[in-house]
């Protein structure tokens, strides 16, 4: 086995490869995983220099203690792109295969009763900002990372013009949610820019507005793994499939570049699952 034994992890490195990840304009919670997980990497890895068959044991250590596979290929992607930047292409390892999920668990999925416990529970507790910023993720479909597009400018305009991850894409603001928008901005005398804000008058950042909404899982009776921002982006996928029956459709709304990507929204609970296979009518 050859060992190159320039090719070794260091923090000048490291900080070059942020400093490329944001020249590719990739966005910020992308860029902070995978610094994470290349830091996370090169501690296992200690002295070691890389090469890929210390990529494949530490693809195995990931394994043994019980990752889920997405979860380790993630974590892989991470160490993959870090290793195109450097051109070390040798050193990546394959991905695991991953089959296609039938179905979801019940546990999982934030049901629409449960987002309506939700909103109900910021009214009661005097947070109408959250119960408005649930309100518009769920009813746009955006990415929490996206959230600062919503201005009071594009509550006029009834729409939001998103660029990220090099892209740029227009989402339509439902007319109800323009109103309460605008009335929000009026109350809160913001005149222009983002409209929900946090003490220091800056966009809410994406770990803010997990923990607000977090807070609100005793009180609304939801468990606490079903409340993240992301779940409401998945509940507008599916409600908005079952109004249009277009995946093509959603995939574009939801800024996604592979259909592929899309399906996984639309995964129903294994509870549904169930009732389906039981209309087939197969067992005597």
């Amino acid at each position: 086995m050859f060992t190159n034994p320039n090719r070794r992890i260091t923090n000048e490195r490291i900080d070059r490869f942020r400093a490329w990840l944001l020249r590719e304009e990739r966005a910020p919670a992308t860029v902070e995983k995978y610094l994470h997980d290349l830091h996370m990497f090169s501690a296992w890895l200690g002295d070691q220099p890389v090469h890929k068959e210390t990529v494949t044991a530490w693809k195995a250590a990931l394994i043994s203690q019980g990752l889920a596979p997405s979860t380790v290929n993630s974590k892989l992607a991470a160490l993959h792109s870090f290793f195109g930047y450097m051109g070390w292409p040798d050193c990546r390892v394959r991905f695991l295969r991953i089959q296609r999920q039938v179905f979801r668990s019940k546990e999982k999925e934030l049901s629409r009763e449960e987002y309506a416990r939700l909103l109900a529970a910021a009214e009661r507790q005097h947070k109408p900002q959250l119960a408005l910023l649930m309100e518009t993720i769920c009813a746009t479909g955006i990415r929490v990372s996206e959230v600062r597009y919503i201005t009071v400018e594009a509550a006029r305009q009834g729409y939001a013009q998103i660029s990220l991850k090099g892209k740029i894409r227009t989402i339509l603001l439902p007319g109800k949610l323009c109103r309460k928008l605008k009335k929000f901005a009026r109350e809160r005398g913001i005149e222009s820019g983002p409209l929900f804000l946090g003490a220091d008058s800056k966009p809410l950042s994406r770990c803010a507005i997990w923990a607000q909404m977090k807070r609100l899982c005793r009180a609304a009776g939801v468990e606490p793994g079903k409340v993240f921002p992301h779940n409401l982006r998945h509940l507008f996928a599916r409600t908005y499939y079952k109004v249009c029956k277009d995946i093509v459709q959603l995939a574009d709304v939801l800024g996604h570049s592979s259909i592929e990507t899309t399906r996984i929204y639309l995964v129903s609970t294994g509870e549904e699952h169930a009732r389906h296979l039981e209309r087939l009518g197969l067992v005597s």
